[in-house]
């Protein structure tokens, strides 16, 4: 562990010498329900992020469920709570996982974001801005529904990814969470992603019936990522313990994910949202129900 926080502090070091740091984006991953994949595949798109050259860091933010370090069989010595409690820096609590994916395990510490002390809050702002270009991408693995937490990261990020499956049951509480962010005045990125869909058909007509629904009631517009069909290998590689996209790369499921990261890669930025990064993150999260 003492070696992985000294080699993220030596890549720090490396990029101050660097004109211009890369610009950072925020991203919140979440669902309506448990049980849709959410966390694999916010683990398995990092990855995937990460083999086409981009710096990707995982915080798994699901406070009652958080099992991203354990769907890599990497067992966590650190997670957010030793950071507000000022025991480690950020980089002592950053570990690095398959692929050289970099990852923050889950643990009580983000429900602690909602009573921190002054004290607490500017360390922890300071601590978490250090993030600022040293990442192309934070994911922000959350708890499914909508918990106080929850809300936070969204209202914060720049976009949302909605991972439903096309269970009744699935499209009727992703609906409902976008509907409950939409009516708390809170103007989200939402993106959907399609997960154990039968054939590319079905999770296009899921995909198809939620943008429906969103943009008679909601007035919204709900891209979709793309759609990841329901692949045996996937319960496979949870039982190993390791991320689909490393035990079967040549998956339907490994190959869902690689087109999504390849067309997410390829939307256009707003100028204004590849600015905000990790400084406007952490403003707009403590700015809101404060």
């Amino acid at each position: 562990m003492n070696d992985q926080a000294e080699a993220l502090r030596n890549m720090v070091k490396m990029r101050m010498g660097q004109e211009t740091a890369r610009p950072t984006r925020i991203v919140t991953i979440t669902s309506g329900k448990g049980g849709v994949g959410k966390s694999n595949f916010s683990l398995n798109f990092a990855i995937s992020l990460q083999r086409l050259g981009k710096k990707v860091l995982v915080f798994d933010a699901d406070i009652g469920m958080a099992n991203i370090d354990v769907l890599m069989g990497v067992s966590s010595s650190y997670h957010l709570y030793h950071l507000f409690k000022q025991d480690k820096t950020i980089w002592d609590i950053i570990q690095i996982g398959p692929s050289g994916v970099h990852f923050i395990a889950g643990g009580s510490g983000f429900q602690d974001l909602l009573d921190l002390t002054a004290e607490q809050l500017d360390w922890f702002s300071e601590q978490i801005g250090k993030l600022q270009g040293e990442y192309d991408f934070i994911l922000f693995d959350t708890g499914a529904g909508l918990s106080k937490e929850t809300v936070k990261f969204i209202s914060a990020a720049e976009e949302t990814f909605v991972v439903t499956t096309p269970e009744p049951t699935a499209i009727t509480d992703a609906y409902a969470l976008v509907k409950m962010v939409k009516s708390m005045g809170i103007n989200a990125a939402f993106k959907l992603v399609i997960n154990r869909a039968t054939d590319r058909k079905e999770g296009i007509q899921t995909a198809d019936k939620i943008n429906l629904v969103a943009r008679r009631f909601l007035h919204a517009e709900l891209p979709t990522l793309g759609v990841i069909l329901d692949d045996p290998n996937v319960t496979k590689a949870v039982k190993r313990q390791t991320p689909f996209t490393v035990a079967f790369p040549g998956s339907d499921a490994s190959r869902g994910i690689d087109e999504i990261a390849r067309r997410y890669l390829e939307m256009s930025i707003p100028e204004q949202t590849a600015a905000a990064g990790v400084r406007g993150f952490i403003h707009k999260m403590f700015r809101f129900n404060r």
